[in-house]
């Protein structure tokens, strides 16, 4: 699914162009998305204006001065800045029109994704409970220390819980420890400070290198512009169970953790 990197890559493709630009009308064609789409929401949008947009967690934020959208992608969205003179097709959800000719679309073949409308994102149901931003200053050695004491889940378990740090998607959580040559299974109260402090730096880098790329294409994923992400080339062990590890030779392990395959070497991650 589209983790932060993809989240993070479509908001700079859409930035300069979504900017400024008025709507002129909300085209939905299926509401039945994660959440219901209210079926007001077009007289809501119209002639508004995008101030700016942003990103929270894997949540685009849409500003229209005094209120916002919130854009999920779900499982297999993507978002595409398109022509209005293009067809939509089977999964092709919701278009938001500007009055330059140009839309928005949403496609999701899996409708996982959603959209709300706010007037307060910042305590949105969706958005008020999350930890904090895994590129900021807040995520640190001292912080993932100290919240991993007396818990026992294991430390992959921890850094995707959305609730402790926001953001870190099956992918970037394997191969962020794989950098840092933690095991994916070790109970994150066994993380010592030496650990924590590499497991943050390993998180950020992985992060950064994966936005430099445009993120990661598995299935679904494209950008704005309709390119795929090319991190997957990067991939040290995602997808790689049973191949050689890069750093040892030995044979890469795959295994299920909360119904996600976690693949890691035994020999390298401690």
């Amino acid at each position: 699914m589209p983790e932060l990197p993809e989240v993070e890559t479509t908001v700079r493709a859409l930035k300069p162009k979504l900017e400024k630009s008025r709507i002129k009308t909300f085209e939905l064609r299926n509401k039945n998305l994660r959440w219901p789409v209210p079926s007001n929401l077009s007289k809501k949008l119209i002639s508004k204006s995008v101030s700016s947009l942003s990103r929270r967690a894997k949540y685009l934020i849409v500003d229209l001065g005094s209120e916002y959208l919130l854009i999920h992608l779900g499982m297999s969205g993507s978002l595409r800045y398109l022509s209005n003179n293009l067809t939509p097709e089977k999964h092709d959800h919701w278009d938001l029109c500007f009055e330059n000719g140009m839309i928005l679309r949403y496609t999701d073949p899996r409708r996982f994704g959603s959209i709300h409308y706010t007037k307060d994102f910042k305590n949105h149901f969706l958005i008020k409970s999350l930890g904090p931003e895994p590129l900021s200053d807040a995520f640190n050695e001292t912080f993932l220390y100290e919240i991993s004491r007396g818990r026992k889940v294991p430390i992959k378990a921890l850094i995707m819980n959305s609730r402790i740090v926001v953001g870190i998607g099956n992918i970037y959580a394997c191969e962020a420890l794989f950098d840092s040559h933690i095991r994916p299974t070790k109970k994150a109260s066994r993380i010592t400070k030496k650990e924590a402090k590499a497991l943050v730096a390993s998180v950020k880098k992985v992060l950064k290198k994966a936005i430099k790329a445009g993120g990661t294409t598995l299935r679904d994923y494209l950008n704005p512009d309709s390119a795929p992400g090319y991190f997957k080339i990067e991939l040290k062990v995602y997808g790689r169970g049973n191949e050689e590890c890069l750093r040892c030779g030995k044979t890469l392990k795959e295994i299920r953790m909360s119904n996600r395959s976690t693949v890691f070497c035994s020999n390298c991650q401690r």
